[in-house]
């Protein structure tokens, strides 16, 4: 049951009055209204029913005189972090929404209500009750493209948990999105973390008149599938209703996933073998856009050698397909079962691989940012279990410690001259909501020349702002096709340093700039013939994708706040001429005085 609060009522109004509305507008109930002076309590079958009932009453429909106002009835104690947003103009740009959200405070996961209105409906995660409560003074009745969005909170069962036992908010496992996916998990717990075994579903895309076969008669077969494979199975039924294929989410080891796999497609195959449906059923897996890039390969080199070894025919959609609610791509396997189930495993390894990759670019984020939410900044696929913060890098107070303001950063990042009005956006509204999103002051330079095919774009901000903006940037060239789906958005950026510093970044013979490369796998680059500007400064070239990038430029960062500052006894640096975290062997102990080394046991 889903129970409703429906408020703005006239004093004369009596349950057979509601109840009459409910059935004209053919919206199911449960049990009798409890009826309040000015407010009522009524219970819906189900989530779905809820919403269906708050779309279609509140605001819109009149009782006595008086438009009704229907929302989720909350108890207090669960009126937490979570919030609906209803009435969203359908066409809105992320970077719109996300900018408005995030100037209420940090927001940790968002996802789309899938319903039958014209507007779009999203829930909402915020870092805190707080900002939270912000959001609904400052978003309910805002004035959105002519539609006043409706804000109300929405039931956090895990709430009483919370206060005790959620420590880091990296141990929640966001929702997929529109398709249906996994919804949050149980909060961490708050102990020691432990090495984590990577749990990405695998997430397939089925004809719905073969769901019924695959959930067998009261679940039987779906129970079986569970019970063999040991995994655990999600079918989104009720998700994107009408629609020709139903999203199936499977956890469990890579085994367990792959033989859930192969006993899904045997049953499919079988049914449309029954029904004379279809000759063949393919294998459609979806998996988020950041990781297929990688899945291609260069060139596509990876997908044609999975063809080649597994003997299928793989397609994956267009960039066009995807939604702003909706980061998933369809991976279509055609061929015979066993080649398949093959083509499963090998597509799987690469997205796992990738996944992984990106965790630990993300770790290596919140050891150089302390308190940066990267799973707010919607940068990151919001897939399953995300690391849990460094130890001693805790998010609460202040994101950057206890010495000041953090310090304004300058980047230059050329794009391709042609994305620059995308980038700019209609009259400048992009541009704008980029810049509050980020908090950083974000400019395009002239053209250096009338045919010059980069333009510069000027970031200026302290880190966090840095990674916010130029993700946004890398972002937007990739959906605006301006890279081609089978290629990875590499971007070049420089950095400003004074010449004098140049020494400790190249190192000797070369060797710091070289290890920094191999960590981050960006080209850096410190160009020898370089004449130093009025401002006696030189840049550093810096090529690579987002997250190679960032490191660099944080690592880079790291070296020159090391040359800046003088060298004291007992503060943490080092004396040779290595950056932090650099030694001969690659030792991250470089730097730390003789207290703080890691003792042998």
């Amino acid at each position: 049951m889903h129970k409703l609060y429906i408020g703005n009522l006239s004093d004369n109004v009596t349950a057979e009055d509601l109840g009459k509305t409910f059935d004209d507008h053919k919206i199911p109930y449960s049990g009798q209204f409890l009826m309040k002076t000015g407010y009522a309590f009524v219970d819906c079958p189900d989530d779905q029913w809820a919403m269906k009932a708050i779309e279609t009453f509140s605001g819109k429909v009149e009782l006595q005189g008086k438009r009704i106002e229907v929302e989720h009835s909350v108890p207090k104690k669960q009126r937490t972090r979570k919030l609906q947003i209803r009435n969203i103009p359908p066409h809105l740009q992320w970077e719109v929404l996300d900018g408005l959200l995030a100037q209420c405070g940090t927001v940790e996961n968002c996802e789309q209500v899938n319903t039958d209105s014209e507007t779009a409906v999203v829930n909402v995660t915020y870092a805190s009750r707080e900002h939270a409560r912000q959001a609904i003074q400052k978003l309910n009745g805002y004035q959105f493209e002519n539609n006043a969005l409706r804000v109300s909170y929405i039931p956090d069962e895990n709430s009483e948990l919370e206060g005790s036992q959620r420590g880091s908010d990296y141990g929640r496992r966001p929702g997929y999105g529109s398709r249906g996916g996994p919804r949050g998990g149980s909060p961490s717990s708050g102990m020691p973390p432990k090495a984590q075994h990577v749990d990405i579903p695998l997430r397939l895309l089925v004809p719905t008149q073969y769901v019924g076969a695959i959930i067998g008669k009261e679940g039987a077969t779906i129970r079986n599938i569970t019970k063999q494979t040991a995994s655990k199975i999600d079918v989104h039924r009720k998700e994107n209703a009408g629609a020709a294929e139903k999203p199936i989410s499977i956890h469990s080891t890579p085994e367990g996933c792959s033989a859930a796999c192969r006993m899904i497609l045997d049953i499919m195959q079988q049914e449309a073998k029954d029904t004379k449906t279809a000759d063949e059923v393919p294998l459609k897996i979806l998996a988020h856009n950041n990781f297929v890039g990688r899945l291609i390969g260069k060139e596509g080199r990876n997908l044609k050698k999975v063809e080649q070894d597994t003997d299928t025919k793989i397609t994956i959609s267009p960039l066009q397909d995807l939604t702003l609610y909706n980061p998933e791509r369809t991976i279509t396997v055609k061929g015979p079962i066993e080649a398949c189930c093959l083509a499963e495993v090998e597509v799987m390894k690469k997205v796992r691989e990738a996944y992984e990759n990106d965790i630990a670019a993300m770790n290596q984020q919140t050891h150089l940012i302390p308190g940066l939410n990267l799973g707010a900044l919607g940068l990151f696929p919001s897939s399953s279990n995300m690391p849990p913060p460094p130890p001693g890098n805790s998010t609460s107070g202040a994101p950057y410690g206890c010495f000041g303001a953090p310090e304004q950063e300058t980047v230059h990042v050329y794009i391709p001259a042609q994305a620059v009005g995308a980038i700019i956006g209609k009259k400048g509204q992009h541009i704008k909501q980029l810049s509050r999103f980020a908090g950083a002051s974000i400019k395009i330079a002239p053209a250096e020349a009338p045919d010059s095919k980069m333009r510069m774009v000027i970031v200026t901000g302290p880190p966090e702002a840095q990674f916010k903006a130029q993700g946004r940037i890398y972002g937007k060239l990739k959906e605006e096709n301006f890279f081609g789906p089978k290629e990875e958005v590499k971007l070049e950026t420089h950095i400003k340093m004074a010449a004098a510093a140049a020494g400790r970044v190249i190192g000797k013979g070369g060797k710091t700039v070289n290890e920094l490369q191999n960590l981050t796998a960006a080209e850096v680059v410190v160009p020898r013939e370089q004449t130093p500007d009025e401002n006696d400064q030189v840049i550093v070239k810096i090529n690579g994708h987002f997250y190679a990038s960032q490191l660099a430029q944080r690592k880079i960062r790291d070296i020159l706040t090391q040359v800046k500052q003088p060298q004291k006894g007992g503060m943490g640096m080092g004396s040779g001429s290595n950056p932090q975290g650099f030694t001969e062997m690659g030792s991250p102990t470089q730097g730390l005085t003789q207290d703080q080394q890691p003792r042998r046991k």
